[in-house]
């Protein structure tokens, strides 16, 4: 069995922040693969579906990013998952917008979701890293990743978020640079289109 988290903060005040990217990713995953409701369970919202054969579970935290590693561990905990079959989808400042990295294991790099949870069940697990870009100087990172997805974000946030569901099988599979691949080519906008794009104020 697989848990997929994404990480955010819970409430309609957050929803569209830069730094809800888990949580957009994980409600588009779901839709995708038909899961039932979300329901209340470890401290967060979590439901289930399947992916080919594989069982997956989805859980968005409610406990507010920096705690995240509280619900999170107790769902590895009660379904004895180990980490190695965690899949963490959150926001990276260091990618620029639109950009994905997958990998196992590492530093938490400031993001406090990732210090939590590495804080309850260590750092090896598996984070997809959605790239929201950097504000350019670290004292406006707070107010960037709390701030809404600006609306020329809106294609490019689309195309991602429906192509990490259409696709998400690949990463169960242990094909991670397949998965980057697709991601990059859907995100990617046709060279046609780019360069008779007219600009609108």
């Amino acid at each position: 069995m697989w848990l997929l988290v994404g990480l955010g903060n819970p409430g309609s005040g957050y929803a569209r922040n830069r730094h809800n990217v888990g949580f957009m990713a994980l409600d588009e995953i779901a839709k995708h693969i038909g899961c039932g409701p979300w329901k209340a369970k470890f401290q967060g919202r979590l439901t289930e579906g399947r992916i080919g054969r594989q069982k997956v579970l989805l859980l968005k935290p409610e406990t507010y990013m920096n705690l995240s590693g509280q619900s999170v561990g107790e769902a590895l905990h009660f379904h004895k998952i180990e980490p190695e079959n965690l899949i963490v989808f959150h926001d990276d400042l260091d990618l620029a917008a639109g950009k994905v990295r997958v990998k196992l294991g590492g530093g938490h790099g400031g993001h406090n979701g990732l210090r939590s949870l590495d804080a309850h069940i260590g750092p090896s697990y598996h984070r997809v890293r959605l790239g929201i870009g950097h504000p350019g100087a670290k004292e406006l990172v707070h107010g960037y990743v709390l701030q809404d997805f600006a609306a020329e974000d809106t294609l490019w946030l689309k195309l991602l978020l429906k192509a990490l569901g259409d696709n998400i099988n690949l990463l169960l599979e242990g094909d991670e640079a397949g998965y980057m691949n697709k991601l990059a080519l859907a995100v990617k906008p046709p060279k046609a289109k780019t360069e008779n794009r007219t600009e609108t104020t």
